[in-house]
Order: C-alpha cells, then structure tokens, then sequence
C-alpha cells in the first residue's frame, strides 16, 4: 500500500531583515495510510513551519516553500493552484491549531464556526450543519452539546476549546489530520482525554495523523513512528518502538536523557541531564553538522561536512557522522 503522505526534500524560507531563515531544510518523511506520526523537537526545530507548509499555508512575504515536494495522495500539492488546495483544506486535509484561543473567532458562536466547514465542503443548508456540527460535539466528549452550539469561545474551558478545534477538523472526514501541539497548556488529566480521543476518532475513521510536539511521552504513547526534528532538518526517523529502545543521533539521546524519571538509581535520583546550549540561529547556521556545539560526540568531520542519513535495518535512519 503506497503512503497518503510523502515529502521530498521540502525547503521553507523565510526572509527577514538579517537573512534568510532556513526554518525546513531538505525535510524528507512519508506517512501512511491510518498512520500516526509524531515529530518532536525543541521549540524554533522546524515543526509547526512543516505542518504549515504542507497545508500551504505558511505567510507569503516573508516565507516561501522553495524547494521539494508534497505528495498527498500523489498529487503535489505544491503544484495545485489555490482554489484547489481551499477544496482540500478541512475536507481532506485539516489541521488542528497550537492554540485554540487564538485559532477561534471570539465573536462567532462555536456552533456557527464548525458548520460553516460543513456547508462549504458538504452543501448542506445552514440547518443541518448546524446538526451535523452538534453531532460532532457529541463524538468528541463535550457536554451538553445542544447549548455549547451557541457558546462563544471565551465561555469555554481550555479543554473544551481543544475538543471544538478536534471536531471542526473531523467534520468532513479528512484523509489527513494534522495535530499541532495539541495538549499544550492542558493539565494532564484533560492531555490524557484528548489523546485517547484522537487515538478513537482516527481508528474509526480510518485517519492518518501526524502529532507535533515537544513530549516524547505523547509520542510514546499516541504515535507508531518517529521523527526528531533540529534546526529545520530531520535528523533521526524511526519506529516507535525503536526510537525508545536504540537512539542513534545524539540530541535524540539527550532529550531523552533530559526526561525527569521516578525511578531510583542506585538508591538515588540523580541530577537531571540537560542538552548544554541552545537551537543555533538559523540565519547564521555552522558549516557541518548543525547539532556539533552541543554534542559531546562531535568530531573534526562534524565541523566540515553534513553528515548524510545512516540508515539501520529497514527504517530506521539517522543523520550523524559516528556511523558513517
């Protein structure tokens, strides 16, 4: 079965007054069909900038995808012109938004906003979108879903927001989700919640997911493959599974090492590991390998050339010069 999703070499640009911001570099990935994806990275590592690309929706100035190629379906969705990609956009590709308070319109009940999808998508008069997004309501968790129909956003909690963007992006039945930090600033009871509420509303529907964040632990628990993100690049891409039992590249190794853990160690806890430095300026990026100032491996070769994708067994592959 070919993937829903294959990206090749996909380069977004961004150019501001100091430079160009190379914010995706050469980003490669495919996903498949009923799929979840999780790709993780410090924060400015390039992930949201990816899920904006490939929804080509990324602000035109200052950015622009200039170079690779996005094949949903096997139509380069590069290619298409931009009434075609608003048809796919909340039909066959949706996304959901890092945050729901500002991705909603304050002024418009929420009920009106998930049904306006619906009529542009579906044709069904004012009436049964309206029944078709209450019905959604109701898939998704949210309580008393008849009167959150006439709420406006700020009279919802942060959980409810979050089920509101989570029904608005599974109100066409899309191919495609796109899940953007979608447990951010949730307590970990309403993270766990919304999880297992994308987890059951994609194996009904048979959609694919890619899930952007910062939490290894969401990746563990939500997704079946891997990629680690770091400055704009994809630096290591696996298995779940994989990932968590062999680490190859070393910044995938130090955040894992920076999790907190419970667990005692010869009857202590320990200090908590960090990644020395920061994310390098992506104006400004190093000759080599973009990771070598913060990499206790590094090597003379690592300051000379970028290291070319290593790739072990069938589909695991890292980008680093130790096994080269």
């Amino acid at each position: 079965m070919s993937p829903i999703l294959e990206i090749e070499k996909l380069k977004t640009f961004f150019h501001t007054r100091k430079g160009v911001v190379k914010a995706l570099d050469g980003v490669d990935l495919a996903l498949d069909r009923g799929e979840t994806l999780g790709i993780v990275g410090e924060s400015g590592s390039g992930k949201t900038v990816l899920a904006l690309s490939i929804m080509r929706l990324v602000p035109q100035p200052p950015g622009k995808i200039a170079g690779g190629r996005i094949l949903f379906k096997k139509r380069n969705l590069l290619d298409l012109p931009e009434n075609d990609m608003r048809k796919l956009r909340g039909r066959d590709l949706s996304m959901i938004f890092q945050e729901p308070m500002n991705s909603l319109n304050p002024v418009i009940r929420i009920g009106e906003q998930i049904a306006e999808g619906i009529r542009l998508h579906k044709g069904l008069p004012k009436s049964e979108a309206l029944d078709h997004a209450c019905d959604m309501l109701r898939l998704v968790g949210m309580p008393s879903p008849e009167t959150r129909l006439k709420s406006y956003p700020h009279q919802l909690s942060g959980g409810m927001r979050q089920r509101v963007m989570i029904a608005m992006a599974l109100s066409c039945g899309p191919a495609l989700m796109l899940a953007d930090e979608p447990t951010t600033a949730l307590d970990v009871t309403i993270q766990a919640q919304i999880l297992d509420l994308i987890a059951r509303l994609k194996a009904e529907t048979g959609s694919s997911v890619i899930l952007i964040t910062h939490d290894l632990g969401v990746i563990a628990e939500a997704a079946q493959k891997a990629a680690v993100m770091y400055a704009g690049k994809i630096v290591e891409y696996a298995s779940v599974d994989d990932l968590f039992s062999n680490p190859l590249h070393p910044y995938t190794v130090g955040l894992m090492e920076s999790m907190p853990r419970m667990a005692l160690v010869d009857g202590r806890r320990g200090k908590l590991k960090v990644i020395p430095g920061t994310v390098p300026n992506l104006v400004e990026l190093p000759l080599g390998c973009s990771f070598q100032d913060r990499c206790s491996s590094a090597m003379e070769i690592c300051r000379e050339k970028e290291p070319e994708a290593f790739v072990k067994g069938l589909a695991h592959r890292a980008c680093c010069w130790k096994y080269l």
